[in-house]
């Protein structure tokens, strides 16, 4: 008797996961994550070489269609600068400065939030629409795509930045912190490779 009482207290339920102790769930998620995200890009990418090399009519500019290439680069250093802001408040959330923590959340919010609009009126001056033709298609893909990443960035910042003012964060458990910091990182790095492609080459 006292042995099957044992035996189903030690065997109650399922076995416990498996967890590895060198990667944490969270992290190994948004990495498998991001690397999806590449393999996505890497498809529109492919159209986009696709198009350069086959398109008769060359990349940009076609007739009287031109990219902005001052604009989006001024947008580009908004963009890489916000990678700083990020460090920053993520140094603030491991020495409990909370200032810091919050300054920086916010500001790179604000400063996404800055790249988006300067996109969206990009778009409405730009003088060509994705259907006009494959090299605009591919421009609209290509550029919206990483919008939308943006605004999912956004998005986790936002959360971020609402829980760093309650005071959610301390120096052992950031993670609220650190996952955003991992995939807007990753959103800038991108653009990088987006802009360098399309609007420099």
């Amino acid at each position: 008797m006292e042995a099957a009482t044992a035996h189903a207290e030690h065997h109650h339920g399922p076995p416990p996961a498996n967890v590895s102790s060198r990667v944490e769930a969270q992290f190994l998620g948004m990495l498998l994550f991001i690397i999806s995200e590449v393999m996505l890009f890497g498809a529109f990418f492919t159209a986009y070489f696709f198009i350069r090399v086959v398109a008769d009519s060359g990349w940009f500019p076609i007739g009287q269609d031109e990219l902005p290439k001052l604009i989006a680069g001024f947008n580009t250093a908004i963009l890489v600068s916000s990678s700083f802001t990020m460090h920053w408040a993520l140094e603030g959330a491991r020495n409990e400065n909370r200032n810091a923590l919050r300054v920086g959340l916010l500001t790179t919010a604000l400063l996404g939030l800055t790249f988006l609009t300067i996109q969206v009126n990009e778009y409405v001056h730009l003088g060509f629409a994705p259907h006009d033709h494959a090299q605009g298609t591919i421009f609209y893909g290509l550029t919206g795509l990483h919008g939308a990443h943006v605004f999912v960035g956004l998005t986790l910042l936002t959360f971020a930045t609402i829980r760093a003012f309650r005071g959610h964060f301390t120096a052992k458990e950031h993670r609220g912190v650190e996952v955003p910091g991992i995939y807007w990182h990753f959103v800038d790095g991108m653009w990088i490779v987006v802009y360098t492609t399309v609007y420099l080459l």
